[in-house]
C-alpha cells in the first residue's frame, strides 16, 4: 500500500469520526430545541390559558381583554329588569336637625317671621359615635320557704350559666368576621375591642367556633347527604396547609348547597355519590365514582385550547374553541325557550363536526412526528396531542351539557367555592390544627349554603348560637 492509499484510509476514518460528531451534535440540538420550546411554553402559561391561579401571574398580569369571556353587545352597568338597591329615606329618623332660612340670598330681606312653605329633606345614614355592648342582667330570686324552711332559688336557664358571658349576637358577629369574612382570630379580637368595646380573646374565639360547630353539625351532615343524591353537582379540591403539612380541601356543591371537607390526601374522594358529577378530569374521580355520569369542565378545555392556539400555533384548536362556545350558547338559548329539547339532527351534526376537528388535529400531529425518547420513561406527547386524545376519548363527558340541560358547561360553582379557601390561606397562611380546620369548614359549609339560599349570614349564625339553626335542607 503506497502513501496515497494510507492517506485515503486516514481521511475516511477522519470523515467517519466527523460524521459521528455531527450526528451527535444534531441530536443534542434537537433535544435542546425541544427543551427550549417546553420552557418557553411554561413561561407563556398564565391564568388565562392554563389552570394556574391568577396569583401566580405576578407582575406580568394580562389585561382583561385576554379573558376567555367574549365582549358582548350589552351596555355597562345594570341591565334592563335588574332589581337595583339603594338607600331610601325613612319615615322616623333618629335625629332631626332643622336648618332655618333667615335671609333671602337675592335681596337680603329678613325671613325670620315668614311662614315655612315647604321642607326639603336630606337624610344621612351613619354609625353611632360609640358602639358599646347592650348588657342585660338576669336576676334569679332566692327565698326561704316558710313551709319547709329551705332555701329556694328560681330555676336557672340552661343558656345562662356563668356570671358574665357573651350573647348569641356577639358570638354570631365573631363567627361572621372570622369564618365568613376570613379575618384571623387576633384581628377579630382587635375589631371587637375597637368597634364594640368588647375584649374577646383568641381562645374565646376558638371556643365560640366549637359551640357553633356543635349546633350546626347535624345541618351540615344533612347538606352533605342531600348533595350525595342530588341529580347534578360539582366537585373540586385544592391544597391547604394544616399543622405545617400540605392537606386538601374537597368541596361538593350545586345551586342550593355547599359542603367542605378536609383530608390529608388529594385522592380521598367520596365514593357514594350518584347522579351527574362535574369535575376537571382528576383521575381519582373516574376511579372512585363508578355509579355516576361524568361531565368535564369546559372552562379548563377552553384555557388549554387558548394556550395551544396562541403558544403552539396549532390551527385546529381555534376551531374547537369556537365550536364549544357555539354549543354552549345554543344550549343556553334552547334552555330559555324549550328546555331539554335540543334537536337530534342538530346534535348529530354538532358531534360530527366535533369529531372532524379532532381528526384534523390528530392528522396535524402525525405530520409533526414524535418527540425524541428521553433517557428514562415513555416518549412524551405534545400538550396539544394530549388534549386531542382527551377530547376524543371522553367526548361524551365533554359534551354532557348538550345531552342534559341541567348539566352546566363549566365547573365554576365548585371553583368559586374553593376560591375563598385560597383567600383564607393567603391571609392566614395555614391552620394550626386539623381540628381547627374541620371546625372552620363545618361553619363555612353552613354559612355558604345559607348564602346560596338567600338568607342573611348574620341572622343564620344567630339562629345557630340560639340552638335553632336554619333547616337548610328544606328548600
Amino acid at each position: 500500500m503506497d502513501w496515497r492509499d494510507k492517506l485515503i484510509d486516514e481521511l475516511r476514518r477522519e470523515n467517519a469520526a466527523l460524521r459521528a460528531i455531527i450526528a451527535e451534535r444534531d441530536a443534542t440540538i434537537v433535544k435542546l430545541t425541544e427543551r427550549i420550546e417546553e420552557l418557553e411554553r411554561r413561561l407563556n402559561l398564565n391564568s388565562n390559558n392554563s389552570g394556574k391561579p391568577p396569583s401566580s401571574d405576578g407582575l406580568k398580569k394580562q389585561s382583561r381583554v385576554q379573558s376567555l369571556r367574549e365582549k358582548s353587545d350589552k351596555k355597562t352597568g345594570g341591565q334592563l329588569g335588574h332589581k337595583g338597591s339603594t338607600l331610601e329615606q325613612v319615615d322616623n329618623p333618629d335625629s332631626i336637625k332643622i336648618h332655618k332660612n333667615t335671609q333671602c340670598p337675592y335681596c337680603r330681606t329678613d325671613l325670620t317671621d315668614v311662614p315655612v312653605d315647604d321642607v326639603c329633606k336630606r337624610q344621612i345614614f351613619d354609625i353611632p359615635k360609640k358602639l358599646k355592648p347592650f348588657v342585660t342582667e338576669h336576676q334569679f330570686e332566692i327565698k326561704y320557704c316558710p313551709g319547709c324552711c329551705k332555701k329556694v332559688a328560681t330555676q336557672k336557664s340552661e343558656t345562662i350559666k356563668a356570671p358574665v358571658q357573651y350573647g348569641h349576637k356577639t358570638k354570631a358577629v365573631v363567627s361572621y368576621l372570622n369564618v365568613h369574612n376570613l379575618i384571623p382570630e387576633d384581628r377579630v379580637s382587635k375589631i371587637m375591642n375597637g368597634l364594640f368595646c368588647m375584649p374577646v380573646s383568641v381562645s374565646t374565639i376558638a371556643n365560640i367556633a366549637k359551640t357553633c360547630v356543635a349546633n350546626v353539625e347535624q345541618v351540615v351532615e344533612q347538606v352533605k347527604e342531600c348533595l350525595k343524591t342530588a341529580p347534578v353537582k360539582g366537585v373540586d379540591e385544592t391544597s391547604v396547609r394544616i399543622a405545617g403539612k400540605t392537606c386538601w380541601v374537597h368541596t361538593l356543591c350545586n345551586d342550593n348547597f355547599v359542603h367542605y371537607r378536609a383530608s390529608e390526601k388529594r385522592g380521598d374522594i367520596s365514593k357514594d355519590l350518584t347522579g351527574t358529577v362535574v369535575h376537571d378530569h382528576f383521575k381519582p374521580y373516574y376511579f372512585n365514582l363508578k355509579n355516576v355520569n361524568h361531565s368535564l369542565c369546559n372552562a379548563h378545555h377552553l384555557r388549554e385550547l387558548k394556550a395551544v392556539t396562541e403558544i403552539d400555533k396549532e390551527p385546529w384548536a381555534r376551531n374547537m374553541t369556537s365550536l364549544l362556545l357555539f354549543g354552549n350558547q345554543f344550549a343556553k338559548d334552547r334552555q330559555h325557550s324549550i328546555p331539554n329539547n335540543i334537536p337530534t339532527q342538530w346534535l348529530a351534526k354538532f358531534k360530527k363536526l366535533y369529531d372532524r376537528i379532532i381528526e384534523a388535529g390528530l392528522s396535524f400531529h402525525d405530520k409533526l412526528g414524535i418527540l425524541n425518547k428521553p433517557s428514562r420513561g415513555k416518549i412524551k406527547r405534545r400538550p396539544g396531542h394530549n388534549l386531542l386524545l382527551r377530547l376524543r376519548n371522553f367526548s361524551s363527558d365533554v359534551l354532557r351539557f348538550l345531552d342534559d340541560s341541567n348539566v352546566p358547561f363549566t365547573n365554576n360553582q365548585a371553583e368559586q367555592a374553593l376560591r375563598m379557601i385560597k383567600v383564607k390561606q393567603k391571609i392566614s397562611g395555614c391552620f394550626r390544627t386539623f381540628d381547627g380546620a374541620k371546625d372552620f369548614f363545618a361553619i363555612r359549609s353552613y354559612t355558604a349554603t345559607a348564602q346560596k339560599q338567600g338568607y342573611n349570614i348574620l341572622d343564620a349564625l344567630t339562629y345557630a348560637f340560639n340552638g335553632t339553626p336554619l333547616l337548610l335542607t328544606q328548600t
